[in-house]
């Protein structure tokens, strides 16, 4: 499918990537979108935890969001997406990914942007309430990944999954990586790591005979991290084995419903090559949109609902395979 022209132009100071990165993260309030909070038991005996928010009325209609990076269903950009949806007669499901709910989870894994067979595991249970018949998943940075993964590895993706959307999606994870570990992103990758450092410590005071203190103070990076815990945890043999085999990239080929990917050309977390206009152009099913700005998971736009926001469900209510 040809590359799509993207129509999204914000305000002058939201032309800068960083201010549009950073302001719904720091400034950006929503309010509005009531959740109400299931537990999904997992077949090794762990779980998920979905915050629910619905429309007015009785719907068919339902989205999946996946949050990024030590994200949870109540950082802004997932409910201002709830809160749109909601309000043009879709419910939602924010999935907080293993170990991002607020409470730690039972094993020692967690999540990372691979981990396809708990998001189907979500849409399966999803499908089992019946009363769905068109399902639609969007996922954000890490999320983003997260989708493009389970839609493209061969699995029977249910007849019912008729869109999906992936916004600020790197891709290539270790490109990504290298584009986060450059001076420009300083701020950015220590405020990572002193979340997934937190994390660990937690972690490592349930499970002490798997991880120690000594290892997680060593951790200086990302990658540190990902060799340490990310990797280990979830049977890659190390970081890179991990970026390897788990970036979407290398799936888009495979990917059959009609998905779209919004990457900014200013996300400065997202290398030349997560940008896949090649893969884009050889799959009918695959849209690839790249917007001049928007930062990372940003795309403000004046007003309550920010571009990406509308431009999702756009995609949705288009879609083809929508009953």
């Amino acid at each position: 499918m040809p590359i799509l022209s993207s129509t999204y132009t914000p305000p002058l100071l939201f032309k800068n990537g960083y201010v549009s990165t950073i302001y719904p993260n720091l400034i950006r309030k929503i309010n509005g979108v009531p959740q109400k909070r299931e537990r999904v038991e997992l077949d090794d005996g762990d779980f998920i935890d979905l915050d629910w928010s619905y429309a007015s009325s009785t719907t068919k209609k339902m989205a999946i969001i996946i949050h990024g990076l030590e994200g949870n269903a109540q950082r802004q950009y997932m409910l201002g997406l709830a809160r749109h949806l909601n309000k043009n007669n879709w419910d939602t499901a924010l999935v907080n990914l293993r170990n991002c709910s607020g409470v730690v989870n039972r094993l020692y894994r967690s999540y990372n942007a691979g981990v396809s067979d708990d998001l189907e595991r979500v849409v399966n249970h999803v499908l089992l309430q019946d009363k769905y018949a068109n399902i639609s998943l969007c996922g954000f940075s890490l999320g983003g990944n997260l989708t493009l993964k389970y839609l493209g590895e061969g699995r029977n993706i249910p007849s019912e999954v008729k869109a999906a959307v992936a916004v600020s999606a790197p891709c290539d994870l270790y490109n990504s990586l290298l584009e986060i570990n450059k001076p420009k992103n300083y701020i950015y990758e220590q405020r990572f790591i002193r979340h997934l450092k937190a994390k660990l410590h937690e972690r490592q005071a349930v499970f002490p005979d798997k991880i120690t203190k000594p290892d997680i103070k060593a951790c200086t990076s990302l990658i540190d991290i990902d060799n340490l815990y990310t990797s280990l945890a979830h049977g890659y043999k190390d970081a890179l084995d991990y970026y390897s085999k788990c970036s979407s990239k290398q799936f888009l080929k495979n990917v059959e419903i009609p998905t779209l990917i919004i990457n900014a050309k200013n996300d400065s977390f997202l290398g030349n090559r997560c940008y896949p206009e090649d893969e884009a152009k050889e799959n009918s099913r695959l849209f690839l949109e790249i917007p001049k700005y928007g930062g990372h998971v940003g795309f403000y736009f004046p007003g309550k609902t920010y571009y990406n926001e509308a431009r999702t469900l756009e995609f949705f209510e288009k879609s083809p395979l929508l009953k």
